[in-house]
């Protein structure tokens, strides 16, 4: 994927810009635009990031500082596919 150019800096939607002004609003709030940029007004703030059916709890830190946001609210999840679930025997072949 292509960057963004820098003369365009990184992307924020305009109402994360005003929630920027009010600290209180920050906290517990809830985000659904996963693809704005975390800024550094972010920091030491807990947000509920939306993943597609519901809102996940997100911690912000120094480190995520200029991610995205949906690169911390997973959409899928894992499914666990060890040996005991798999049926013994070749593919295609019945076992008797």
């Amino acid at each position: 994927m292509p960057r963004r150019s820098i003369w365009k800096g990184s992307f924020v939607d305009a109402f994360l810009f005003r929630m920027n002004k009010n600290r209180e609003l920050i906290d517990s709030r809830k985000i659904w635009s996963r693809r704005s940029s975390i800024s550094p007004e972010f920091v030491d703030c807990s947000v509920l990031i939306y993943n597609g059916k519901t809102p996940v709890r997100c911690k912000i830190t120094d480190g995520k500082v200029g991610h995205k946001f949906g690169e911390f609210a997973f959409t899928h999840t894992h499914i666990n596919t060890s040996k005991t679930n798999r049926v013994k025997g070749r593919k295609g072949r019945n076992s008797v």
